[in-house]
C-alpha cells in the first residue's frame, strides 16, 4: 500500500446557549464544495492543534476563545484518495463575539439531532454520534 501524506486539521463543535452546533458550508469552488462541516482548518507547521483552532475561529468567524475553553471530544481518521486526514474535534462553549461568515460561507446553528440533515464530508459525518451522546 503506497504511503499517502498525512494532513492534520482541527475542527470545533462551537455551541450556543441553546445547545446548537455551528456548521459552515464549504465554498462551491473548493474540494467537497457545498458540504457542511465543523469550523476549523489546517494546523500549520509549529502550531499546536489548539492554537490552530483559535486562529481559524478568529479568521473564519470572528470569534475569540482560549485554550482552556477547548475540550477535546474525539477525532476522525479518514483516507481520501490523495491524503490521509487526521482531525481532532474540540467542543467550545465559551467564546467572545458572534460567529459571522468572514469567508463568504453559509453558516447554520443546528440541533444535534438534526446534524444528519446536512450533507457532510466523509471525515465529519462519523463525529455526529459523539456529539449526540454529549449533548
Amino acid at each position: 500500500m503506497p504511503a499517502s501524506s498525512l494532513l492534520l486539521v482541527v475542527a470545533c463543535a462551537l455551541l450556543d446557549a441553546d445547545g446548537r452546533i455551528l456548521l459552515a458550508e464549504r465554498p462551491a469552488h473548493k474540494s467537497l464544495g457545498g458540504l457542511w462541516e465543523f469550523p476549523g482548518g489546517k494546523v500549520e507547521t509549529g502550531e499546536t492543534p489548539e492554537a490552530a483552532l483559535i486562529r481559524e475561529l478568529e479568521e473564519e468567524l470572528g470569534v475569540v476563545t482560549k485554550v482552556a475553553c477547548l475540550a477535546p471530544l474525539t477525532f476522525a481518521s479518514h483516507a481520501y484518495d490523495s491524503f490521509h486526514l487526521l482531525m481532532p474535534l474540540y467542543v467550545c462553549r465559551r467564546y467572545e463575539g458572534i460567529p459571522t461568515s468572514r469567508e463568504g460561507q453559509r453558516l447554520a446553528w443546528v440541533r444535534p439531532n438534526k446534524l444528519r440533515d446536512y450533507p457532510m464530508p466523509p471525515a465529519d459525518a462519523p463525529l455526529i454520534p459523539f456529539l449526540m451522546d454529549l449533548l
